[in-house]
């Protein structure tokens, strides 16, 4: 097999105005910055466009949605191919009249898009309330190749699962990111804020050693109170870990920032040969991972 080269990757960690218009040139500003610095892809915070608006239900939020093809992907296409770079890119995607999708988009060097990926796991909590707005992707986990190297892509929520970070890193991927918009309750940060933050880090670690594959994690921050105080505290604190699970760059909690790191296809081949979770697996056992549960005999 032929040897494929390491490739430079960023992650923007935003904050989010309630301007839409000022959210999409402040990505693209960044974007021209990461590939300044060297990056050859490119990776936004989740749903980047707009302040965080699943904290409350109303249909009236509906008019952020956009098409995909439409206004964001047409930027940043833009972008991509001035910058030469490789965008990912969460977006509030209107299918249809009553039908939308917390959707990422892979746009390539040549600005067009190389494809998408719908949010499959779609939470509902107090100031979560995304199950109102989006409908459960329908497209599957999968993966996208560029000419940098194989790019898996899953969602916020979807980073709590490790069924979907096998699926994706036996399709090839060589790095999983997980645009995200997560932070504190603040009358539960003083108690459990540290707990859920590593519980947080700790499991998409997990996954990239169980799948031997990188892991990136882009957060937004600052504090959202679209109706007023106590709202969310997004806390920031993207990282990128290596396949085992060795963190090798991490953002701070509050504050604007470029994270940049590097992806080595050599070091999954290194850890895999020694870490063989793969060729152990025993797929001949496994079922019922298909059953919501599993009840007794």
């Amino acid at each position: 097999m032929e040897a494929r080269s390491p490739y430079s990757i960023a992650l923007v960690q935003m904050a989010m105005s309630a301007d839409p218009a000022a959210n999409l040139d402040a990505a693209c500003a960044k974007i021209r910055e990461a590939a300044s610095h060297g990056a050859k892809v490119v990776c936004l915070p989740e749903l980047f466009r707009s302040p965080y608006f699943c904290q409350k239900e109303d249909a009236s939020l509906f008019g952020l949605a956009e098409s995909i093809p439409g206004p964001s992907t047409e930027a940043l296409g833009w972008e991509a191919r001035r910058s030469g770079v490789v965008v990912i890119a969460s977006l509030f995607e209107r299918r249809a009249p009553g039908l939308h999708h917390n959707t990422t988009v892979v746009i390539g060097t040549d600005g067009t898009i190389l494809g998408m990926y719908r949010k499959m796991h779609i939470p509902d909590d107090p100031a979560y309330y995304e199950k109102y707005y989006f409908t459960p992707g329908d497209l599957g986990f999968h993966i996208f190749p560029t000419q940098f190297g194989n790019l898996g892509v899953l969602i916020c929520w979807d980073q709590w699962f490790p069924e979907a970070a096998r699926l994706t890193a036996l399709r090839g991927a060589d790095i999983i990111f997980y645009p995200t918009a997560i932070g504190w309750h603040p009358a539960e940060k003083a108690e459990n804020g540290a707990a859920q933050l590593d519980a947080w880090r700790t499991v998409q670690r997990g996954h990239a050693i169980a799948n031997g594959v990188y892991v990136a994690a882009i957060n937004r921050v600052g504090t959202e109170t679209p109706d007023g105080p106590p709202g969310l505290e997004f806390w920031g604190t993207s990282f990128l870990c290596d396949p085992q699970g060795v963190v090798l760059s991490q953002a701070s909690s509050g504050r604007e920032e470029i994270l940049y790191g590097n992806v080595d296809p050599s070091r999954i081949e290194d850890v895999r040969r020694n870490w063989p979770f793969l060729r152990d697996r025993r797929i001949d056992a496994y079922a019922g991972m298909d059953r919501r549960f599993i009840d007794k005999d």
